[in-house]
């Protein structure tokens, strides 16, 4: 048996998702299914792609093989924006939330990030690691085996180094790949209650100069919201951010219509997150700009929010990507079965635009899509295997993980329900 090559033959429904892009609007529907697929993996890497009978006759070498008969083959689930490494709990205010309490008055009274914030700089570097482990073993049991991961927890120095130093082992120790993002303009911490340019200004001198390359930083983010931080004040960030480097998100349009959507476009930021209030304007700026949408359904399910316009964004022609948002106060579940479901029956996108959005979109919104996403010759083995024949039973068999087998970079890690 030569290491690190792996067979998957006999596939009921190999479904590629084959692109080295983000699909925008009707391309999202196309999957490439394959039926009776094979595909054969060397070293990590996908060196082969198509049906059983034609990729095991190319074959010269013996590969140790996964008879898949009966199951569906996907790539494996790009989250693409979660807050995973944090401190504490807020289950108090989601309570608050239950009676009627807005997220914005929890805020407002010390709630929210600054609860957050509170725990996070009281927690050592081995108490969010162990925190933080269990949430990625998790997201690897539903299938992700790429997770973006944001700072935005400290709003200072040395906490928010501390999140990114968390990552960086992580990143280490467990098999799932994780892509960090700075977003220090969270929230304005007390320090600067009152300040919020002179907050900015910290931020642009002191902190962005200071993180450091073995921290792996690819993105920037500013939560930019209205009682938050201003249109103004978020571009001058993100220019500021890209300056030193960084690639640029933003948390836009989430609570009222701002204008996040349209400074994003502006920026030709990679993506542009939560939009649930969204401009037809700003989606049409999205759309020509290459931003992805990325839609956050379980957020707005906690917060009993109306869902982000995901139909109106693909029929405009955006590449939409789909992320739990797993955090602490608006969102503490990283349930991509529930997720799925969502999309699905409320939000009305198609079981094959929901696939897209968690697996090729969610990959170009980290700017990933050249490497992760989809079963491409070339692209790393990321991967997993359903209980059932198609995709199809993802929102049919809703709320549900029928994910059988993880493959990651070519190594099955375990048939994890069984």
């Amino acid at each position: 048996m030569k290491e690190g090559k792996l067979l998957i033959r006999n596939i009921s429904q190999l479904v590629t998702c084959s692109g080295f892009a983000a699909k925008k609007g009707r391309e999202m529907s196309d999957l490439g299914i394959i039926e009776d697929g094979a595909v054969a993996i060397d070293n990590g890497r996908i060196t082969h792609v198509g049906p059983t009978e034609e990729v095991v006759s190319q074959l010269e070498d013996y590969y140790p093989e996964i008879d898949a008969r009966g199951k569906a083959l996907l790539p494996g689930f790009v989250d693409s924006h979660t807050h995973f490494v944090f401190g504490g709990y807020r289950e108090e205010e989601f309570s608050w939330r239950l009676r009627g309490d807005s997220y914005m008055s929890i805020m407002e009274r010390g709630g929210g990030i600054v609860n957050t914030m509170k725990a996070t700089r009281g927690s050592s570097f081995d108490a969010l690691y162990a925190a933080a482990r269990p949430r990625l073993d998790e997201f690897l049991q539903m299938g992700v085996t790429t997770v973006e991961g944001k700072s935005g927890y400290g709003l200072d120095l040395e906490t928010e180094a501390l999140q990114l130093q968390v990552m960086a082992a992580l990143r280490k120790d467990h098999p799932i790949d994780i892509v960090s993002t700075y977003l220090g303009p969270h929230a304005v911490p007390p320090e600067f209650a009152g300040r919020t340019d002179a907050f900015i200004d910290f931020l642009i001198r002191e902190a962005l100069p200071n993180i450091h390359p073995d921290w792996q930083v690819s993105f920037c983010d500013i939560f930019c919201e209205k009682g938050v931080f201003s249109i103004e004040q978020s571009e001058r960030f993100l220019q500021a951010a890209r300056e030193q480097g960084f690639a640029l998100k933003l948390h836009a349009d989430e609570i009222v219509p701002l204008g996040g959507a349209e400074l994003a476009a502006r920026l030709k930021a990679t993506s542009a997150d939560h939009l649930l209030h969204a401009s037809d304007e700003g989606i049409r700026q999205m759309a020509e700009n290459d931003v992805v949408a990325t839609l956050l359904p379980l957020t707005a399910f906690s917060l009993k929010e109306p869902y982000a316009r995901g139909r109106e964004m693909i029929d405009a022609g955006c590449a939409v990507a789909l992320a739990s948002d797993l955090n602490p106060g608006s969102c503490f579940s990283s349930s991509i079965p529930m997720l799925i479901a969502i999309a699905c029956i409320y939000m009305k996108l198609s079981p094959e635009e929901t696939v897209t959005a968690l697996t090729l979109n969610g990959a170009a919104a980290l700017g990933r899509a050249d490497r992760i996403g989809s079963i491409d010759v070339g692209k790393q083995a990321d991967m997993i295997l359903l209980q059932y024949p198609s995709y199809k039973f993802l929102p049919y068999h809703f709320g549900m993980n029928i994910v059988d087998t993880v493959i990651k970079r070519g190594e099955v890690l375990s048939s994890i329900n069984h």
